[in-house]
């Protein structure tokens, strides 16, 4: 196995090495205005009920309609609307209708009132499970609550933040390591 030479780096950069998995499009709704947020920073919490943490800065225009609403969708876009979620993290839906903006469809959810965005690869309804957190670190619980997946490709083309304006597309599966795997140890 190699052994790599290391520096010291800064703590604060170090999400670059950590961020979790694709960059997804959280949407939300509340008295009449909606909201599309970009965002890197959510994990998978729970299994089983389907729980996905968040942190939503409280600047946020989201942070808001969310924490009043107490629900969104977790939108999960591909590589080829890339520029486009890049752009949705640079605007604020305090000055404009993203949706419109972005030539983005809403579309209805089964369980909650915040939008679908139709252009995504999946849909996660979510409800929020657990709040405790907002206050102090503003890290939300969500349940996921519905989901909707599209029936192809079996592994879409996502796109993962690497820190400093930096993005990657997934690449290439491999199975190689699957005689490895224990189910439930990873």
């Amino acid at each position: 196995m190699r052994r790599y030479d290391k520096k010291d780096f800064p703590t604060s950069e170090i999400r670059r090495f950590l961020e979790p998995g694709p960059i997804v499009l959280v949407s939300s709704a509340h008295r009449g205005r909606t909201n599309i947020m970009t965002m890197g920073w959510h994990m998978v919490m729970e299994f089983e009920p389907s729980l996905i943490g968040c942190y939503i800065w409280t600047e946020n225009f989201s942070f808001e309609l969310i924490r009043r609403s107490r629900e969104c969708v977790f939108n999960i876009p591909t590589a080829d609307i890339a520029a486009t979620v890049v752009r949705i993290g640079n605007t604020s839906g305090r000055d404009i209708d993203k949706f419109a903006e972005f030539g983005l469809t809403p579309v209805a959810g089964a369980t909650v009132k915040a939008p679908m965005v139709a252009e995504c690869f999946a849909n996660f309804e979510c409800r929020l499970a657990d709040a405790r957190m907002v206050k102090r670190y503003s890290l939300f619980v969500f349940e996921v609550v519905k989901a909707h997946v599209a029936r192809t490709p079996k592994y879409p083309r996502t796109i993962h933040y690497r820190g400093d304006g930096v993005f990657m597309i997934s690449g290439r599966n491999t199975s190689r390591y699957r005689r490895l795997f224990k189910p439930g140890m990873l």
